[in-house]
């Protein structure tokens, strides 16, 4: 089946109208901002606290995040709540009655708009790229009789429903690890139970990977490797894995053993500096790129797991990001400051105690990870068929 073609112009709103709330500093507003969709509720802030003009919005408008567009920000107005409505510059706002805004919600969150709508980026990096809006004006959505449109928002609605409640479920396990790390070990940071203090570079091998950038076309060795965009936090996504060609002697230094942990080394988002997981196997001769810092334990006196959570813990996170980098919006690390980093090394009996509490909940992450990637690949076969008019 196809839809009539609707350019993405005809439904943006250009001329909405735009207020200055420092010159309402008594009224309460309800302010869309980014972070407020991030934190999945509007702001209320009088118009003193809120620093320069905004747009003005409508409920069901429809706003699709221009700031950072890799990041699929896209949020329906929601019904007033007593307070006037006003939106972020950082919105394109859509409005038009042809379409539910359920529906757009859905289509711009899409793969099938998402690859059209990075094309029309600019920006030298990080949270300095933003699409143009005169380039997403160019965009075509598809356009449904109304009543398909609401049967389709309904159906990707539950299905976004059940990923969600899944996604807190993992979140709630791995919260529950966090409190056992800082129960057993106490806060890396202050070190209050007194621990021995070591360089990670005195217990553990680090290294960068390999440069992916050279043209390799015509090296004899095709491995698959691992990228930032596999790299969670204590957890690796292998559903688009990407194969390179290297020399023998390249393949040798940056093939991964069981165990190791991985680092990203940078992030347009400085909370995401120096995340990492640890590296099981799952998949044979796998190599990293560059972008990813390869830590080896190489002493008996600590253990990979405990390496890794201690990475990802508050203490780990705090040395990563004093001695980050920025450069063009994004923020690096380096190998060096990797090695540098200070690690506390509790005793290995400890070590291992906490390893049994976590197996028992790692089978369960696990599970749930496997179910929420099918519930990904579910969902995204739905979006694919509902907009392709075949749901």
């Amino acid at each position: 089946m196809s839809w009539p073609l609707v350019p993405a112009s005809e439904i943006m709103v250009k001329r909405g109208g735009s207020l200055n709330p420092a010159k309402f500093p008594d009224e309460t507003f309800e302010l869309l901002s980014i972070p407020a969709f991030d934190k999945n509720k509007p702001e209320i802030l009088k118009g003193a606290e809120i620093g320069s003009s905004k747009n003005c919005i409508e409920p069901r408008d429809v706003l699709l995040s221009k700031i950072v567009p890799h990041i699929r920000r896209c949020w329906v107005v929601p019904e007033k709540g007593g307070y006037r409505q006003i939106g972020s510059g950082e919105w394109i706002i859509f409005r038009d009655e042809r379409f539910y805004p359920g529906f757009l919600k859905h289509y711009f969150t899409s793969e099938l708009f998402h690859r059209q709508f990075m094309n029309t980026v600019a920006g030298v990096g990080g949270s300095l790229v933003r699409a143009r809006p005169a380039g997403v004006e160019r965009i075509e959505i598809p356009l449904p009789p109304l009543e398909e449109q609401k049967r389709i928002a309904t159906i990707l609605d539950k299905a976004d429903a059940i990923r969600r409640k899944r996604q807190q479920a993992i979140q709630l396990a791995e919260e529950f690890l966090r409190a056992v790390f800082l129960d057993m070990f106490g806060d890396p940071v202050t070190n209050p139970k007194g621990w021995k203090v070591k360089k990670i570079d005195d217990l553990c091998e680090v290294q960068g990977g390999l440069q992916v950038s050279k043209k390799r076309s015509e090296l004899s060795i095709s491995a698959p490797y691992l990228r930032v965009a596999n790299v969670l936090r204590n957890r690796l996504y292998l559903g688009e894995i990407k194969e390179i060609n290297l020399t023998q002697a390249e393949y040798d230094r940056v093939r991964l053993k069981r165990d190791d942990v991985l680092i990203v080394e940078g992030h347009g988002n400085p909370n995401e500096i120096g995340r990492s997981a640890l590296w099981t196997g799952e998949i044979d001769g796998m190599v990293h790129q560059n972008h990813l810092i390869r830590v080896r334990v190489k002493s008996k006196e600590i253990r990979p797991r405990f390496v890794n959570d201690y990475i990802n813990s508050p203490g780990g996170r705090v040395q990563m990001m004093k001695a980050s980098n920025t450069t063009s919006g994004l923020n690096t690390i380096s190998t060096g400051i990797v090695k540098s980093t200070e690690i506390i090394v509790p005793p290995i009996y400890l070590q291992d105690k906490y390893m049994s509490v976590v197996s028992k909940f790692e089978d369960v992450l696990v599970k749930s990870r496997m179910h929420e990637g099918g519930i990904d690949s579910s969902l995204f076969s739905l979006i694919k068929k509902a907009f392709k008019g075949n749901l």
